[in-house]
């Protein structure tokens, strides 16, 4: 049972036949993880901390942006002079909202090697995320540990989302057996998006995640696909397919890999992320003092930033780096190897 003081915070929550005490007892006593705070991430963490889930751990590898504050509504322009990561600023905005959450805000990219124990313990993953390579390592990890996990995505004015109940429904990897391509994908950047849509899309997956945590018989097993532009909704009936190797116990993507690996970024204009498997920690002050001689170098504990030649290097400190300014991802290995990895200390 919930104490007198959260009974009255949520009353219109548990009013609801749906809910009640009961379930709201199941929802304080959860676990969740969302991946990726955008838009998507910003509009489930917020709804989620609201509703009184007991534990929320939000993981984003980037920072924010001024045409961030379009769709991502835990940000504010302080954010952004301030240089925080979206992770560390929402965990701040959201312990204001609600403090008897557990909050925890994660500034990592999430990959193979750090993404079991990055889910681990928890109830239900939550898809906040604007690229397929990171769900398709969702949909292993959640699969080979029987986590629910909500997939969701939003571009232009369209979205859609599906629950992914191990053993129970089809999994990602049914719907989308290889992963796409980064040159045919539509981006932010390229087709735009209508703020409403994450909105929509939010609400939906952070519904579904209330609605399986507290074990309700109301848990969709359908694929939603909305457009809030044109006025449609559609439910589609996704069976899991035979041949699906995740289904199947073979995950493919949690294959350890090392290396230098290179990812365009869809919220960044003109942006290569770079992630050497040999960097594994950054100590800034000493790199700040090697770059001081080379270009204009700030950083906090969070983000170093650092110009030279017309590029911006973005160095965290567990050794990734963003290089903006190029989609040449030679040139951001390059950029990296030069003014990062080999001024670091490799651990």
């Amino acid at each position: 049972m919930i104490n007198k003081r959260l009974r009255h915070r949520y009353s219109r929550q548990t009013v609801f036949p749906g809910i009640g005490d009961e379930g709201q007892a199941k929802l304080g006593r959860s676990s969740v993880v969302i991946i990726g705070c955008g838009a998507l991430g910003c509009n489930i963490a917020s709804l989620l901390v609201r509703a009184g889930v007991g534990r929320l751990r939000i993981i984003d590898r980037d920072f924010i942006e001024y045409h961030n504050l379009q769709r991502q509504v835990l940000f504010n322009e302080n954010d952004i002079e301030a240089q925080l990561p979206k992770a560390i600023a929402a965990q701040r905005h959201l312990k204001k909202v609600n403090s008897s959450v557990e909050i925890e805000g994660i500034v990592a990219d999430v990959n193979s090697g750090n993404i079991e124990k990055l889910i681990s313990g928890t109830d239900i993953i939550l898809d906040g995320l604007d690229n397929f390579e990171t769900r398709f390592l969702i949909n292993d990890a959640a699969l080979k540990h029987k986590i629910p996990w909500v997939y969701g995505g939003a571009i232009a004015s369209k979205g859609m989302t599906m629950n992914i109940i191990p053993g129970e429904t089809a999994c990602l990897r049914c719907i989308a057996p290889i992963l796409p391509s980064r040159e045919t994908t539509p981006t932010c950047e390229t087709v735009g998006i209508v703020g409403t849509v994450p909105a929509l899309i939010g609400a939906l997956e952070a519904t579904e995640a209330m609605k399986i945590l507290i074990g309700s018989a109301e848990v969709s097993r359908e694929l939603v696909i909305v457009d809030v532009w044109q006025r449609t909704f559609d439910l589609i009936d996704i069976k899991p397919r035979s041949d699906c190797p995740a289904c199947h116990g073979r995950y493919d993507t949690l294959e350890k890999t090392s290396g230098v690996k290179m990812t365009s970024l869809c919220g960044q204009t003109r942006a290569i992320q770079v992630v050497d498997s040999s960097v594994s920690s950054i100590a800034f002050e000493q790199l700040a003092a090697q770059l001081k001689k080379l270009g204009d170098v700030s950083y906090n504990k969070f983000v170093l930033r650092f110009g030279i030649a017309g590029y911006e290097i973005i160095v965290f400190p567990d050794g990734r780096a963003i290089i903006k300014n190029t989609i040449d991802e030679s040139l951001a290995k390059e950029l990296y190897s030069k003014y990062v990895a080999d001024l670091s200390h490799r651990t």
